[in-house]
């Protein structure tokens, strides 16, 4: 075989295999990409997050403390405080984000019908936006039409969301359990409201 012929199959072996990479990393159902490069920073502060339901395990989620240093602290005070222990996904959509973290109106045990209406006891946060993209495992504070009325919930991407990207506060992206995000019981109800029994967090923990 000459050197050229040689040449010429090597390229051809290469371009299919990159052909392949992309189409396993495009097809409908291929695990979503989850964020590895903290903006600026690495190594905020960590919490923990024990899920039982549909999904079961542990979830750790890294805070970004100089991207959203009101939000992340925030967090880091209502999960120090046990605030967030026995708090249900409330609202979660496919394809799109799982929300949680209303202490007030969101605890297993409650009228869950007013779950995602609540806060904490503490005053509503300021945004704080950022560049930060809406990507699979992003973090972001939910809140009502004001841009500065986010409290204590928060949601987890499941996916790709631009039109969030600078209207909602990137306050950290899962290291840790995103297969466990990715089992979340879904909401059937109306805007993703979850029927019946919702997965919760059992408990959320500052890691120390």
């Amino acid at each position: 075989m000459s050197r050229s012929t040689l040449v010429a199959w090597i390229i051809f072996i290469v371009g299919v295999a990159l052909v392949g990479l992309y189409y396993f990393m495009t097809v409908p159902g291929a695990a979503p990409k989850v964020v590895n490069d903290a903006p600026g920073q690495a190594g905020g502060p960590q919490i923990e997050i024990t899920v039982a339901g549909e999904a079961n395990g542990r979830i750790v989620i890294e805070l970004f403390d100089t991207l959203a240093p009101k939000h992340a602290e925030r967090i880091t005070t209502l999960a120090r405080e046990g605030a967030y222990d026995g708090v249900v996904f409330h609202r979660v959509i496919d394809g799109f984000m799982a929300q949680t973290g209303d202490v007030e109106n969101g605890k297993l045990g409650s009228d869950l019908s007013y779950a995602g209406t609540g806060g904490s006891s503490y005053p509503n946060l300021p945004l704080e936006a950022s560049k930060e993209p809406f990507v699979a495992g992003v973090v972001g504070m939910a809140r009502s039409a004001s841009p500065d009325s986010a409290n204590s919930q928060f949601f987890i991407m499941f996916a790709e969301a631009t039109h969030l990207d600078g209207e909602y506060t990137v306050v950290g992206r899962v290291i840790e359990g995103m297969d466990v995000v990715n089992a979340i019981k879904r909401g059937t109800g109306r805007n993703g409201e979850v029927i019946g029994q919702p997965d919760v967090m059992e408990s959320v923990r500052v890691v120390e």
